[in-house]
């Protein structure tokens, strides 16, 4: 008996979807890979601060913190530029290889041309700042491919599961290759010759990242995949009261930036050397288990993000977050119970307690994907809905305001962890591996580690009770959406003639 072929999306809802060509979203995505190599590198900045421009480790550390300040503020009127600008060719690969060469002078400048010259703290931060510039410039326009490649409900979620992969694999890669193939080249010190020769290599590695993501996104970046619905699309111009309007009159994206700001809190405390030092070194008294770990989650983790690509695209991201981040909170709440009944120290002598530990914080790991998965497809429906609701296509927009939210949190996630190790007696020394454990040190290390993704997915749970774009209204959103495209088309004609 012969089998009846499965229904496309389109068939399904009645909906002529926009969809990519899988290559294309593999290819579009290799723009964060190219971010994630300069990421790689920033993380050597310090190291270029002290031995490049005799800036003392602290005020190093300092300038880092301030300037996301900078990063923050930045990312609004960048993305009213993109919104505002048109090219013939589109604007992605402009904004994408403009942003790209930015970014690039200035790492060279920094690392190459000018490090170890008697320049000092002002011309460094002078020209990070210009890095920053790039930056965001390069990772707007990135972050915009997604929702224009595709508005498939089944498709959307794989170009996070893209992005994710280049997130876990290219820092692993080029992390690696700076530190055993430079590093031991220079007598295993980050001298200014290593840093050098790493960020010659990185530049040039990235050029071929952002030239194959060029080469995804040539098909759609085109000026009409960029249009509003207005009747008079000339005017349709985007102003900071449509800014303004999207942050205060979208609910779905108010609900989804609380979702975001929550989470991503909890993310970036957690991941705290001093947090990593207490749990991993004092607590469970190895500290390259940690890192071990993170290494070993990858191959699961990119499993995860591939059956949350399904699972969002069946049920839809609001559903998909729901039920992931319940799954996320349970498992959190039983690895903490694990923690406070048995003794740590004794966890890594013992195989079934090793095991036992292990699965858990594997399959948090990767559930915690399935809802990043998720997240990054609600913020295509947040950016449909915006365009249903106000008439204005505004990617960039949505993408600036939730990089503000990033920048702010990433940056508070540090003071917020130092704040809790200072309660428990650390405010002279940092925690070492080598101390010992105590009842202070495990439940900040749980409240932290646990604890505080326990409450960042609570308030995620209490923003999705009012989030309105399931699965059934995004398709009746997309359909809204088509009508008023074909009623401008249908007007276009009259408007020539008139």
């Amino acid at each position: 008996m012969a089998r009846n072929p499965k229904q496309t999306a389109s068939e399904a809802d009645g909906v002529t979807y926009r969809r990519a060509r899988t290559w294309e979203i593999a290819l579009s995505q290799m723009n964060n890979g190219s971010a994630m190599i300069f990421y790689t590198l920033v993380g050597l900045m310090a190291y270029l601060q002290n031995a490049g421009y005799g800036i003392a480790v602290a005020v190093a550390g300092l300038i880092l913190t301030v300037t996301r300040v900078f990063d923050g503020l930045i990312d609004p009127v960048l993305g009213l530029i993109i919104e505002k600008v048109n090219f013939p060719f589109g604007k992605l690969r402009f904004f994408m290889l403009g942003g790209w060469l930015i970014r690039s002078l200035a790492i060279l400048m920094l690392f190459v041309w000018a490090s170890d010259t008697g320049l000092g703290a002002a011309f460094f931060i002078a020209i990070y700042l210009v890095y920053i510039i790039g930056s965001s410039m390069n990772d707007i326009a990135g972050q915009m491919s997604g929702p224009v490649l595709t508005n498939d409900p089944r498709q959307r979620p794989t170009v996070q599961v893209w992005a994710t992969i280049y997130a876990y694999f290219v820092p692993a890669v080029f992390t690696i290759i700076s530190t055993v193939v430079f590093l031991p080249r220079h007598g295993n010190e980050f001298t200014v010759g290593m840093l050098r020769e790493t960020a010659i290599t990185y530049v040039v590695c990235s050029l071929v990242f952002q030239i194959l993501a060029c080469v995804g996104v040539a098909r759609v970046d085109k000026p009409e995949n960029f249009a509003h619905l207005s009747d008079v699309r000339t005017k349709a111009d985007v102003s900071t009261r449509d800014m303004w309007n999207l942050l205060t009159k979208n609910g779905p994206f108010q609900r989804y930036l609380i979702s975001g700001a929550s989470d991503k809190l909890a993310q970036v405390v957690r991941s705290q050397a001093v947090i990593a030092t207490m749990m991993w070194g004092i607590l469970l008294g190895n500290m390259q288990l940690g890192t071990t770990l993170s290494l070993i989650a990858i191959l699961p983790g990119i499993v995860f993000a591939i059956f949350g690509a399904r699972y969002t695209g069946k049920h839809g991201s609001k559903a998909a977050t729901v039920t992931w981040t319940w799954i996320c909170l349970i498992l959190a709440a039983v690895l903490t119970v694990f923690c406070l009944a048995v003794d740590l120290r004794s966890v890594l002598g013992s195989l079934a307690l090793t095991i036992a530990f292990f699965v858990i914080y594997l399959l948090l790991n990767g559930a915690s994907m399935v809802v990043t998965v998720a997240s990054g497809a609600m913020r295509a429906d947040v950016i449909d809905y915006e365009l249903d609701r106000s008439g204005k296509y505004l990617p960039a927009t949505v993408t600036a305001t939730y990089n503000i939210v990033d920048q702010v949190i990433s940056s508070l996630g540090s003071t917020l962890a130092l704040g809790a190790v200072a309660l428990i007696g650390f405010t002279t020394v940092m925690p070492q591996p080598t101390d010992s454990p105590s009842t202070p040190i495990l439940l900040m290390s749980l409240l932290l580690f646990f604890g505080l993704p326990i409450i960042g997915w609570i308030c995620t749970l209490i923003a999705m009770r009012g989030y309105k774009l399931n699965r059934t209204e995004m398709i009746e959103v997309q359909k809204r959406v088509a009508e008023k495209k074909e009623a401008l088309r249908e007007a276009e004609p009259e408007d020539a003639l008139a």
